[in-house]
């Protein structure tokens, strides 16, 4: 998993990493969720990847839009 950037300084989000059809998540605690083209669905999923790389923004989108996840893998 890659480290989230957090640039606003104020993520919930500690890792991530991008798969083809999917984006696995770490948030501070420990909690990993897998968020994949089944659920939320691509449209979310390939955003929550474009703000992963970006580095800001993914907490808020997840808050808001990303509240289904395919599975709890931790």
């Amino acid at each position: 998993m890659r480290d989230y950037q957090n640039l606003a300084g104020n993520s919930g989000i500690q890792a991530y990493e991008i798969q083809r059809n999917a984006i696995v998540i770490r948030f501070n605690g420990g909690a990993t969720y897998l968020y994949d083209y089944d659920s939320p669905g691509p449209i979310h999923v390939d955003e929550m990847k474009r703000l992963a790389l970006a580095g800001r923004g993914l907490s808020t989108y997840i808050a808001r839009f990303g509240g289904e996840y395919a599975r709890r893998l931790e």
